[in-house]
């Protein structure tokens, strides 16, 4: 009788594929990277730093300001309970008073309406009544070409240059200079629809017709002298 011998190799292989838990454990896939999903995260983080920095700028540039928290037209007294102290991030440009003045600016009178809500500038307030006793304001709605840019200021005294049309009975021709009206200016502010200059303007009583009518039609340009020029 003859004996078959099986190869040792193949007795092991054979046992160890019968073992109980010889089953082979397959490797962990592979996560593959997705670019636009890294450039996106990259992204989002870059976002949240830069608005970080730029909300502790902003509330490192807030500073408080003097508000209107009631309405006061024009002319009339400014009570310290119109006034309020908001701080706030403020545009170079605006140049309100600071929150600290607010006592100083009760008992003034308001040269320009001061609406709820907005800012108070120098501009706006006045010592005086207005208008003054024997003065009419006239308002002028000016395009930039009519006055000098960015200066003109509320307490200039400026020349109303009537820019056409004669005067009656004064027996001037086309050729004459035009007629000027002394003038000071009590108000300022800037037309946002048409981007023209608002000048309010006191002038003598008996002008104030005259240079109301060329207002309205458009026919009069300011001048701004220096300081002593005398007429």
């Amino acid at each position: 009788m003859t004996a078959t011998t099986r190869p040792r190799s193949a007795e092991s292989q054979t046992d160890a594929a019968n073992a109980p838990g010889s089953d082979r454990i397959a490797p962990p896939p592979r996560f593959q990277r997705r670019p636009l999903l890294v450039v996106a995260s990259v992204a989002a983080v870059a976002l949240g730093a830069l608005v970080s920095v730029w909300a502790y700028q902003g509330a490192s540039d807030a500073r408080d300001v003097l508000a209107v928290r009631a309405t006061v037209e024009r002319g009339d007294v400014i009570e310290a309970a119109d006034l309020m102290s908001v701080p706030m991030t403020v545009d170079p440009a605006l140049h309100p008073l600071p929150a600290s003045e607010l006592d100083a600016v009760a008992g003034k009178r308001a040269a320009l309406d001061l609406v709820a809500g907005g800012v108070v500038t120098a501009e706006q307030i006045t010592e005086v009544a207005l208008p003054s006793v024997g003065m009419t304001v006239v308002g002028l709605n000016l395009t930039a070409s009519a006055l000098p840019a960015d200066q003109v200021r509320v307490g200039d005294r400026i020349r109303v240059v009537l820019t056409s049309g004669q005067v009656p009975g004064a027996g001037t021709s086309p050729s004459s200079p035009p007629q000027t009206v002394d003038a000071e200016v009590v108000g300022a502010a800037t037309d946002d629809a048409s981007g023209n200059t608002i000048l309010n303007v006191q002038v003598a009583h008996d002008d104030a017709p005259l240079v109301a009518d060329r207002a309205t039609a458009g026919l009069v340009a300011v001048v701004l002298d220096e300081p002593d020029t005398e007429e």
